[in-house]
């Protein structure tokens, strides 16, 4: 392994910010994320498949009066995106180094008071439709770990993710889709502004080629 990725492994060890397989406090901060890890009593808002953190850092940027995790099972993806919150000050921001079908053993039900799933791996063969972040499979534990009201947010670059995320919810008993649109930044409804708000770096290369790019708002409970 090469010797960057390494220490940024270490790092990560030894960061507070991070809880990891190894950690004390991994699978053991379920309902009491706001209070033990964050030491207050702000909402929770956790990014599924966060990659290196930009949406996590940007949302905390935005709403400081809000707790914020991203969670990934990539490592050196996290260490990224802790750097950049410690080198912004923020201590509303934390990651959790997991698989996000772990859901459920890193948050109690109804924990959650927002979900976003940003740019995920579209899974674009039949066979692994329930590999897919909006398969019912995951909004089944989005359901249980968000609180009543709670909101879910899907953007994607995807045509395919985006149309199945949408027939999956309408086929869903209590489901109730707010907003969706195939071309976010085309959109002047100020209920969009919060999608529009924040850019990650791989989304400015999508629209850069004339990619547009799709958002989908929604209840499950």
């Amino acid at each position: 392994m090469p010797r960057v990725k390494l220490q940024r492994f270490a790092d990560n060890a030894a960061r507070p910010d991070i809880v990891e397989p190894g950690k004390p406090e991994y699978e053991q901060l379920g309902g009491r994320w706001a209070a033990d890890f964050f030491k207050n009593s702000q909402p929770l808002v956790l990014e599924v498949g966060c990659g290196k953190g930009e949406y996590t850092v940007g949302l905390a940027q935005r709403h400081p009066g809000r707790n914020f995790l991203g969670l990934d099972i990539k490592g050196e993806r996290i260490w990224r995106g802790s750097t950049r919150a410690e080198a912004l000050g923020l201590g509303n921001v934390g990651f959790v180094r997991t698989r996000a079908e772990a859901l459920e053993a890193q948050f109690a039900p109804g924990e959650l008071a927002e979900i976003w799933i940003t740019f995920p791996d579209p899974r674009p063969r039949d066979r692994d439709i329930k590999r897919r972040l909006t398969s019912p499979r995951f909004l089944n534990q989005y359901e249980r770990l968000l609180q009543p009201g709670g909101l879910a947010h899907l953007k994607t670059d995807n045509e395919q993710l985006y149309e199945y995320t949408l027939e999956v919810l309408s086929e869903r008993a209590g489901a109730e889709v707010l907003a969706h649109t195939r071309d976010l930044y085309a959109e002047t409804d100020p209920l969009f502004n919060e999608a529009q708000a924040i850019q990650t770096h791989f989304e400015g290369k999508y629209r850069a080629v004339g990619v547009p790019i799709k958002y989908v708002q929604f209840r499950l409970n």
